[in-house]
C-alpha cells in the first residue's frame, strides 16, 4: 500500500471512530461512513468491506498506541511516577465524552460473540496488564511498592479501570470518585511504613 493509500485508510479510520462514538456500533451504516469521510461508496469499499471490518480496524488502531507505551515502561523514571502517569491517561479515557467507543464496543461484542476469539479489546487489556505488572515489579525492586503478586494486582487494577469506563458510560461518575477508587487500589501497593 502506497503512502497516499495509507493516509486515506487512516483518515477513514479516524472519521469512522467519531461516527461509532456518536452512534454506537449497531446503528452505523457504510453510508454514514461515506458521508462522514465525504468520499464515494466505491472509495470506501476499496479499503473496507463492512462496518464490522472498519470497527475492528478502529479498535486495532487504538491498541497500537498501547504497544508503544509498553516499550517505554523500562525507562529510568520512578515506578510510582510512571504508574501515576499511566493511571492519569486511563482516567482521561474514562472521562472522555467525545470519541468514546465504550457503547459501540459492547454492542459489537454482544452481537459478534465469535469475534471475541480475536478481540482487540482483550489484546488492549492484556497489554495494559503487562504495563502495570512491569511497573509494579520495578517498584517492588526499588522499594517503592510492596506486592507479592504483581500480575494479580495488575489485573485487579485494570478490572477496576474497565469497571470505571463502563460506569462512566452508563450511569456516570465524577472525577473525584475515579480518583478515590484508583487511590484505594494504589494504597495497597505502598509499604506500611510509607502509609503512616
Amino acid at each position: 500500500m502506497g503512502e497516499k493509500s495509507v493516509q486515506k485508510r487512516k483518515y477513514i479510520i479516524d472519521k469512522a471512530r467519531t461516527v461509532f462514538a456518536e452512534k454506537g456500533f449497531k446503528n452505523v451504516t457504510m453510508k454514514d461512513i461515506v458521508d462522514a469521510c465525504e468520499i464515494s461508496r466505491g472509495g470506501l469499499y476499496l479499503y473496507f468491506s463492512s462496518t464490522d471490518e472498519l470497527f475492528l480496524s478502529v479498535l486495532s488502531d487504538d491498541s497500537d498506541d498501547e504497544d508503544t507505551v509498553l516499550a517505554s515502561v523500562s525507562g529510568s523514571a520512578a515506578a510510582g511516577d510512571m504508574l501515576a502517569l499511566f493511571l492519569k491517561e486511563q482516567k482521561k479515557e474514562i472521562l472522555r465524552k467525545k470519541n468514546n467507543l465504550t457503547v459501540a464496543t459492547y454492542e459489537y461484542f454482544t452481537l459478534h460473540k465469535a469475534a471475541a476469539l480475536d478481540n482487540p479489546l482483550k489484546r488492549q487489556f492484556d497489554t495494559a496488564v503487562k504495563i502495570v505488572e512491569k511497573l509494579i515489579e520495578n517498584g517492588v525492586e526499588t522499594g517503592e511498592f510492596y506486592c507479592e503478586n504483581s500480575l494479580g494486582c495488575a489485573r485487579n487494577l485494570m478490572y477496576v479501570v474497565e469497571g470505571l469506563k463502563i460506569t462512566a458510560g452508563t450511569i456516570g461518575i465524577t472525577e473525584e470518585a475515579i480518583d478515590k477508587e484508583l487511590m484505594y487500589v494504589m494504597q495497597g501497593l505502598v509499604p506500611d511504613e510509607l502509609n503512616n
